[in-house]
């Protein structure tokens, strides 16, 4: 995973999320790796945190919700 700085404010980044819908950022510069997908959100690393922290409101893996959901 690249390393991501906070305070750098000259990088775009997509936020991307997994099968088991887990979210992370991902330059937008760069191939994202398999596994991956673009979560439809762009922008400086500030916002695309914000937005994580906005979305991923239950941070256990989409298998464990559905084992203890089901």
């Amino acid at each position: 995973m690249p390393y991501f700085d906070e305070d750098d404010d000259t990088i775009d980044y997509q936020v991307v999320v997994n099968g088991e819908e887990q979210y992370s950022l991902w330059p937008t510069d760069l191939r994202m790796p398999d596994g991956w997908r673009p979560a439809g959100f762009t922008g400086r690393i500030g916002p695309c945190l914000d937005h994580i922290e906005r979305t991923w409101t239950d941070m256990r893996p989409l298998s464990a919700r559905s084992g203890a959901d089901g």
